[in-house]
Order: C-alpha cells, then sequence, then structure tokens
C-alpha cells in the first residue's frame, strides 16, 4: 500500500531482490575488470550468450520477488475475504437470533392466549349463567336416586337444623346426567359444559367423571379414542340385570367393543401399567356404583343412550379385558 505521501515504498522482498540484483552487476563489473584485455575479444555469439548470462540471473530474481509478492497479495485477499465472510456468517446469526426471539415471543403470547382459554373454559364450570338449570321443573327427572341417610357418627357437614347440604341442592336431571357422561363435543358445545358443571356438583357423578377423564386421556395416550369404536348395542334390559348385580354369560353382551387393536393395547396397558391398572379399576367401580343408582330413575330409552356415551363405551373396553361381563 503507497504511503501518505503518495510514493511507493518497496517491500522486504523488493528490496532483497534489488540488493542481489545491484550486487550481481558488480560482481560481473569487478569481472570483465579483472580479465586481461586479449580474452574479453569473441565472436557475436560469445558476446549474446555473456549477455544473457549476465542479465537471466537478475530476471530470475525478479520473477521471484514478483511471484513472493503475488502470493503475499492473494494471502491478504484470502484473510480479508474470510473476515467478510465471518461479518456476513455473524450477521447471519444475529438475524436469526432476532427471528428466534420474535418466533419465541409469538409461541408465549399463544400459550398466554391458550392459558386463558383454558381459564375461561375453567370458569365456565364453576360459574352459573343458566337460571333455568338452576329452577326445580316438573319434567326434570333426577338421574339418580336419592341417597340414603347417613350413619350416625359419620363426619358430615351438616346446616342449621339438621338438614344436609346436599338436600338443598337441585338434583340433576337423567338428560344433564347423559350429556356429562358423553363431555362436551368442543369448547362451543355450550349444553355440554353446562351438563358437566351440573354433574360435577353431585358428589357420586363427580366420582365417576373424574374416573372417567382419568381413564379417557390413558386410553388417548395409545390412540384409543372412544369416537372410534362402534360397539354392538346391549338391549336396556341387560344394563338393567348388570345393575341390578347380574354377571356371567347372561350379560356378555354388555362387553360389544369388537375392536382387535384397541383390545389388545388396553390389555396390554393392564399389564404393564400398574397407575392405568388403578384408574381402570376405580373407574369400574364407580360406573358400577353410579349406573346401579341411575337404573332406578331411568327409563329404557334414557338408559339405551346412556349406553351411547364416551363414559359407557369406556365401561365396554375396560369391562371385557377385565372379564368383567364372565
Amino acid at each position: 500500500m503507497p504511503p501518505a505521501g503518495g510514493t511507493p515504498r518497496l517491500s522486504r522482498t523488493e528490496a532483497i531482490a534489488l540488493t542481489l540484483s545491484a550486487a550481481w552487476l558488480v560482481l560481473v563489473a569487478v569481472f570483465w575488470a579483472l580479465i586481461p584485455g586479449d580474452a574479453a575479444g569473441g565472436s557475436a555469439l560469445s558476446s549474446v550468450m555473456t549477455v544473457v548470462g549476465i542479465i537471466l540471473p537478475v530476471v530470475m530474481i525478479w520473477v521471484a520477488a514478483v511471484t513472493a509478492r503475488t502470493a503475499r497479495e492473494m494471502r491478504a485477499e484470502a484473510q480479508a475475504l474470510k473476515a467478510s465472510v465471518e461479518a456476513m456468517r455473524s450477521a447471519w446469526l444475529n438475524q436469526n437470533q432476532v427471528r428466534s426471539g420474535q418466533n419465541v415471543e409469538k409461541k408465549l403470547d399463544e400459550i398466554a392466549q391458550a392459558a386463558r382459554q383454558a381459564e375461561t373454559a375453567i370458569a365456565t364450570f364453576t360459574s352459573r349463567r343458566d337460571v333455568q338449570a338452576t329452577q326445580p321443573s316438573a319434567d326434570r327427572k333426577a338421574a339418580l336416586a336419592a341417597p340414603r341417610p347417613a350413619p350416625a357418627g359419620e363426619d358430615q357437614p351438616a346446616l342449621a337444623l339438621g338438614t344436609p347440604a346436599d338436600a338443598l341442592a337441585t338434583p340433576v336431571s337423567v338428560a344433564d346426567f347423559v350429556r356429562a357422561m358423553n363431555f362436551p363435543d368442543n369448547a362451543e358445545d355450550r349444553d355440554g359444559f353446562r351438563a358437566l358443571r351440573r354433574a360435577l356438583e353431585d358428589r357420586t357423578m363427580a366420582k365417576l367423571i373424574r374416573a372417567a377423564q382419568d381413564v379417557l386421556n390413558l386410553l388417548a395416550q395409545d390412540g384409543i379414542y372412544m369416537d372410534d369404536l362402534k360397539p354392538d348395542r346391549a338391549r336396556p334390559e341387560l344394563w338393567r340385570r348388570f345393575a341390578q348385580g347380574e354377571r356371567g354369560r347372561e350379560v356378555a353382551a354388555l362387553g360389544g367393543v369388537r375392536d382387535r387393536s384397541s383390545l389388545a393395547l388396553t390389555a396390554g396397558r393392564m399389564r404393564n401399567d400398574t397407575i392405568f391398572r388403578d384408574a381402570a379399576h376405580h373407574f369400574l367401580r364407580q360406573f358400577d356404583k353410579t349406573f346401579a343408582e341411575f337404573e332406578k330413575n331411568a327409563s329404557d330409552q334414557e338408559v339405551a343412550e346412556l349406553a351411547e356415551t364416551r363414559t359407557a363405551r369406556a365401561f365396554m373396553l375396560l369391562g371385557r379385558v377385565t372379564g368383567t361381563f364372565d
């Protein structure tokens, strides 16, 4: 690179080449000065060879110098190119980090929005907006038979004058109970959520709903969904006989699930997964107990409707796997 004054400065290689060239020319001059005068003559060919012998080393010196300078410039350009590539890479990484940060913020916003929706859905379980559900009517038949009086000495909170807290609650209708056993179809199923809220207020129904929810979630982990099952329909009288305690081949038709894949996966899970096995047995006990109370107040049509719910299908699947209907 030329200095600030504009005059180019010799590099180290060029200085060495210039020194070698000058030394060579000095040696040639000394050589010609020391040889005798009569030996200096010769033919034209000898003169040409002499000139070539004098100039060729100088040319070779400067060829080497130029080559070294070119190599040095190429190394400098390579370093500059490497620095440019590193700068471009750093800029690209920074840009990606900015985009990643924006994506993370977008994901966080989506998670926050989903959380708000979940909070809204949960709030619907504890808030009551339907006045009709809180007002008793003649056509709203209770789903479960009235509970028997609790044994004396049981730790049960009571209101003044000895009136139990559950006695003042409006009984859950058969229609709401059946709809709750099927669970809401989607986030827009307002009737399903309303029925589920009502059922969760009943202590017996709440136990069955939570047990069914646990089982359905565990089955879904293996890709088993109740909507995909198409069990054979059993007559309402078979369900009634089962509710009244009858077991064996007479009620085996209740286990109408024929999907071999679902049966095999469920049976394997029952053998290998202790948590699933405990949840399944707990669910079967709760369904058996609750259905026995439901059958007392339900008509044949209402029993058939309950048998079409997701909870009942899970009962059919698990009951057949565990041998409940054998």
